[in-house]
């Protein structure tokens, strides 16, 4: 079974995210390189998901990760 893929994760500069491991960025495991891959969200701004050819009707509901 296939991992869901974060849409909006709460620190996505602590993962690499190349490959379904999901290594932290000080321990890649996966040889995908000496830098780790950053998240869509960190390209392309948090509303990555709503353009290109994949596009969702209906974004999702970010989840509050601001509140504690």
């Amino acid at each position: 079974m296939a991992k869901k893929f974060p849409i909006r994760p709460a620190h996505p500069e602590r993962v690499c995210w190349g490959c379904d491991r999901c290594c932290p960025t000080d321990a890649l495991q996966c040889g995908n390189g000496s830098v780790a891959t950053p998240h869509p969200s960190e390209l392309f701004g948090d509303d990555w998901w709503s353009w290109g050819l994949d596009a969702r009707a209906e974004p999702p509901e970010p989840p509050d990760v601001g509140a504690e």
